[in-house]
């Protein structure tokens, strides 16, 4: 079992002398580890609390108190020393992006307090030419300047950057920066330029190259238009260099106490690679991978197994119907309440993939028993999504497909009794209501419909299972951040955003473990500490159910285990490191990722 730093402090071994050994204790059999000494939160309704638990060959031998668990104790067991720490499931992700978290991990951080330090355009400018300076090689390997995080809701000036605002980063360097959501970007001219984005270049479907009033281009992109951009400047990346992203990312989930990672959305080239790295040992956590519908479905059909290789697995297919509500992009069905920026009266965003589009997409899921995660955030994609997945209910009939809504913020109260009804799984987004509560009450759906957003409540009185996610990158996959706004849904100014929408601690623990391990059909071997599941833990520096629920998102994790093999561990005995310094504005690679070294390789002469 791999074991590091002051976990040895933590842990002892002890030799149990055979004067000492009863004839009980030698009936039983002995465990690798004992974990020990503080809160432990099983999850498990039928013993929700214990005092102990016991760990083989990674997986969960027995759960009790003291006297049921310590019989199993041997000559070479360890024993894991909580010392008053909370031990808990470790996490799953609902839904999030690993691959893409890399390059979180990779760029300048554009984010706004208190991620991040940018507030102005004038800073992120100044942040981006700091980072540029500082990570001089990594700009040279890269041919690019990236910078990640920016938001314009929470910029001063309630807009967009433009491109010759990124001009005075760069003008021979491309520059992109992109947006929080994911949905967005900026780039410089000459970004544009190597992209091939001209005044007579045409909007593709699903998305909008914006222009000043002359036509010119201003350097926002919108949604496809934008996804074309970034993937052209980082064509020449290579395999080692997505490696190098992918590793990076569970590195980062990790330390945030994620026992299993999910690259929301892959091309086929992405997940072959995240396939190819993993053979070499890529992944010390799970990683599930949903490649996109409208892409290559004979590959998913082709690789879509339950079954965990080397740490990764394809899990079924993702469909995306429409963008970013803060970014004014998602499909509602009314307008939207007062939109910053230039729109026409009426709008109502649009979608990225049509109604046929979707109905074929889920007919084809449905009729291959293939499960389908489906982004859908405003109304009007979720009607979509709705009238598709009952069409072909009715058509195929009824099965444990388990289709995901994957955020639906705008839902409506009869959406969701439809899936209820339909037996969609709602993984929702609450962490959006303190990122951006305060702008949508007052710019996307207004002060009555925006304390609706991310409507846990209505699916907890359904007793619905659902999960809570972070969407990284769009924002750190912070445990503590999703776990707070879920209990306290408090926005930036402190505002609570629809407080009937609380929910319990325990239950948002469960949207955490439990009921997305479900939602991955692997409630079987994760999600709670029960005998005969995996020894996915997480120690989190206090018991989140005895602390006030205002002050959850100051719990730290402590250490991450994936089948009894410690995969993250804070340094030292003070409070553990804050990850909004992992990635300072202006500093250096975050050590211990080795991303500069695997994109140098990616970038040499013969490399991939």
């Amino acid at each position: 079992m791999a074991r590091t730093g002051a976990v040895f402090v933590a842990r002892m071994s002890v030799l149990l002398a055979a004067s000492l050994v009863s004839g009980a204790a030698t009936a039983q059999e002995s465990a690798d580890t004992i974990y020990r000494g503080g809160p432990i939160l099983t999850m498990d309704d039928g013993a929700p609390r214990v005092e102990a638990v016991a760990v083989k060959d990674g997986r969960i031998l027995a759960v009790g108190t003291l006297s049921d668990v310590m019989p199993h104790q041997g000559e070479k067991t360890e024993l894991f020393e909580l010392e008053g720490r909370a031990l808990l499931p470790g996490f799953v992700d609902s839904h999030g992006h690993v691959v893409m978290g890399g390059l979180q991990a990779l760029s300048a951080n554009l984010l706004a307090p208190p991620d991040g330090e940018v507030t102005d355009i004038a800073g992120l400018v100044r942040t981006l030419e700091v980072w540029t300076e500082a990570n001089a090689e990594t700009v040279a390997a890269l041919n690019l300047i990236i910078g990640f995080g920016y938001d314009q809701s929470q910029l001063s000036e309630r807009r967009h950057p433009t491109r010759e605002e990124l001009d005075r980063v760069s003008t021979d360097k491309p520059v992109i920066i992109v947006h929080q959501s994911g949905h967005f970007g900026v780039a410089n001219s000459r970004a544009l330029e190597l992209v091939g984005f001209s005044s007579e270049t045409p909007d593709p479907a699903g998305g909008v190259i914006r222009r000043d009033s002359a036509g010119a281009l201003n350097g926002v992109l919108e949604e496809n238009a934008f996804f074309a951009a970034l993937g052209a400047l980082v064509r020449d990346l290579g395999a080692d260099g997505f490696k190098a992203f992918a590793r990076a990312g569970a590195g980062l989930w990790a330390r945030f106490g994620y026992t299993t990672a999910q690259e929301g959305r892959a091309t086929p080239q992405v997940s072959e690679i995240a396939r190819s790295g993993a053979a070499e040992g890529l992944f010390s956590i799970d990683v599930v991978v949903y490649p996109d519908v409208l892409v290559d479905r004979d590959y998913i059909a082709a690789n879509v197994s339950g079954t965990y290789e080397n740490h990764l697995r394809i899990g079924g297919a993702k469909l995306t119907i429409d963008g970013s509500p803060q970014g004014f992009t998602a499909l509602r069905d009314r307008p939207y309440y007062d939109p910053v920026g230039d729109y026409p009266p009426g709008y109502a965003g649009y979608a990225s993939a049509s109604m046929d589009q979707v109905v074929d997409a889920v007919d084809w899921a449905f009729k291959n028993q293939i499960q389908i995660l489906t982004h859908a955030n405003g109304e009007g994609a979720s009607d979509r999504l709705i009238a598709a997945i009952k069409a072909a209910t009715e058509r195929y009939g009824a099965a444990d497909r388990r289709p995901v809504l994957i955020h639906g913020q705008f839902l409506r109260e009869d959406q969701v009794d439809a899936l209820q009804s339909l037996g969609v799984f709602p993984s929702l987004f609450p962490m959006h209501t303190f990122y951006w509560g305060d702008w949508h009450r007052d710019h996307t759906v207004g002060p009555v419909l925006g304390d609706d957003i991310s409507p846990t409540g209505w699916v907890t009185t359904r007793g619905m299972k659902f999960g809570t996610h972070h969407d990284a990158p769009v924002a750190f996959p912070d445990s503590m951040r999703v776990l707070d706004a879920t209990v306290t849904r408090r926005t930036r100014s402190g505002d609570i955003l629809g407080p009937h929408h609380r929910v319990d601690v325990m239950t948002a623990l469960k949207a955490m473990t439990i009921w997305p391990a479900w939602q991955h059909f692997e409630e079987g071997e994760k999600g709670s500490i029960e005998v005969g599941k995996l020894a996915d833990f997480v120690i989190l520096s206090d018991d989140p159910t005895a602390v006030d629920p205002e002050t959850l998102d100051q719990l730290r994790v402590r250490v991450t285990i994936k089948e009894d093999a410690v995969v993250y561990e804070a340094e030292g005995d003070e409070k553990t490191p804050d990850h909004r310094g992992a990635f300072p504005a202006g500093a250096p690679l975050a050590p211990g990722f080795e991303l500069l070294e695997a994109l140098e390789e990616a970038t040499a002469p013969g490399g991939e």
